[in-house]
């Protein structure tokens, strides 16, 4: 179907459809169940970019900005720009070693609900099948449909099959090129992967700063998402953040409303992440980069977040987290009414770094032991306590937190409140300070009730436990260096 076909389909699907593009009726749409209880889901940054595995996946951006450590790498590794551009990666993505079934097996070891590979990244190369672009996995590179694949060894797998699309930036991401002698301004015709590279960038972060998209690459972006959104039928879709912009209001009203309608037409609950204000509250899923919540919030939300300090994408010398810090990251968010989706970066032929891997085994064994605390979860009336717990905002994670045996999580399930100790004390002593008696019962507005037993998750053994003035003190020999979960029964 060419893009004047689809024009049509758009505009007669919205027109037949529950949902149109305006927020009042965008705001109707419920988030569905198996999101909510799902709570961990694996993105993955795969494309053209991890060819060069340098610097982070914006590689296509920053070789075409002069002075720039990409782009002095470029010249000293491949050439200058002018005789080898972003697209001569493209014949060295091969991804021999791409198994679908065995990132979605590694994906579910991990203990993920839902995966969310990067359908097209800023740099406009489409990792599916299109009738709208030559410049696909299925044409180029790869030669097969990556997406696809994907999908159906998530679905074999029990796993939501969802996408990212990071499109909208491509207007401007490879703009720098056109200030001096590269590939980029011989190459920028309508059909080329290069298309349109505007130059000056716009600002990343004021939503109102002026800067219009084409009119033709806006009416592109909304074909290309429909069309993504018809032949895969993603569960999720994933937005990056340039869609705050004015300027693209309506495009996206007019996207939403168009997925919304087609899964009400499938029968499919699906969900959309957005970053900012981009949606109007309630419309869609608030997504926070690598960062977290002050506190419980009372609507559902999403942190993203990567096994890798310093990338999304693979690359050489990647400054890697540990498990704990991702376990903890996730038990923080669920706390806060949230859920995580933590990427990984493969390497260009298909495989995982061992880095990665272990890391995904490490916390599939620990949610296989605590899951219980973190599946279908909801937010305590406090989501915790200790001093890292009132850290919030986006790309917070430049540095690993220091948590102590004050930091706990607190979630609930099944009827039972879980204690999720993300540091240890050194003589085996517990006090979750959130049980203290309260001096005035009349005025408390903590806990006030009976626990009437404490076990530790993944031990027989039996939990000594006291309840007096500073808290409910519990006496355990956990494992030293993990993060151990109490399970508290009330009466």
């Amino acid at each position: 179907m060419n893009q004047t076909e689809y024009i049509n389909v758009i505009d007669e699907v919205i027109a037949k459809g529950k949902y149109k593009p305006a927020w009042e009726s965008l705001s109707n749409y419920d988030m569905p169940e198996w999101y909510r209880r799902a709570k961990l889901g694996i993105f993955v940054h795969w494309g053209v970019y991890s060819v060069p595995a340098f610097g982070s996946e914006w590689y296509s951006r920053n070789m075409y900005i002069q002075g720039s450590k990409a782009y002095e790498h470029h010249i000293a590794k491949y050439g200058p720009q002018s005789e080898f551009g972003y697209k001569d990666f493209i014949p060295m993505f091969k991804g021999e070693n791409f198994d679908a079934d065995a990132w979605v097996s590694l994906f579910k070891r991990a203990g993920a609900g839902y995966v969310v590979p990067v359908a097209e990244h800023h740099d406009g190369f489409m990792m599916y099948d299109s009738d709208l672009s030559r410049f696909t996995s299925v044409n180029m590179g790869l030669h097969r449909d990556y997406l696809g694949e994907l999908f159906s060894a998530a679905k074999k797998q029990n796993m939501a099959a969802c996408a990212s699309t990071h499109r909208l930036e491509h207007w401007f991401f490879m703009g720098r090129g056109r200030e001096f002698d590269s590939d980029i301004a011989a190459n920028s015709d309508r059909d080329d992967i290069y298309w349109p590279s505007l130059t000056p960038d716009p600002s990343f972060t004021d939503p109102d700063c002026g800067a219009q998209p084409p009119k033709e690459f806006l009416t592109d972006w909304v074909v290309r998402t429909c069309e993504l959104i018809d032949r895969y039928r993603p569960k999720l879709i994933y937005f990056d953040w340039w869609i705050h912009h004015r300027s693209v209001k309506e495009q996206l009203r007019k996207i939403a409303a168009y997925y919304y309608n087609r899964a009400e037409e499938w029968g499919e609950k699906v969900v959309i992440n957005y970053k900012y204000d981009a949606f109007a509250f309630g419309s869609a899923v608030l997504d926070l980069e690598r960062g977290s919540s002050v506190s419980a919030r009372p609507f559902f939300w999403q942190c993203c977040t990567s096994t890798s300090r310093s990338s999304w994408g693979f690359t050489e010398n990647s400054d890697y987290k540990t498990a704990n810090e991702l376990i903890a990251t996730l038990c923080d968010v669920v706390s806060k009414n949230g859920c995580m989706l933590l990427n990984v970066g493969p390497k260009a032929d298909g495989t995982f770094a061992p880095e990665d891997e272990k890391l995904l085994c490490e916390l599939g064994d620990w949610l296989k032991v605590n899951g219980e605390a973190i599946y279908g979860a909801i937010p305590w009336k406090k989501c915790g306590e200790g001093s890292e717990c009132e850290k919030a905002g986006q790309f917070t994670d430049s540095k690993a937190p220091v948590y102590t045996s004050q930091d706990i999580r607190y979630t609930v399930n099944n009827g039972a409140i879980y204690a999720i100790t993300l540091g240890e004390p050194e003589n085996g002593k517990y006090v979750l300070k959130s049980f203290c008696f309260p001096k005035d019962i009349d005025a408390a507005d903590g806990f006030v009730g009976i626990v009437d037993s404490v076990k530790l998750l993944g031990s027989d053994e039996s939990v000594y436990f006291e309840r007096n003035e500073d808290g409910l003190v519990i006496h355990a020999s956990c494992k030293k260096g993990s993060i151990s979960v109490f399970k508290i029964d009330v009466i």
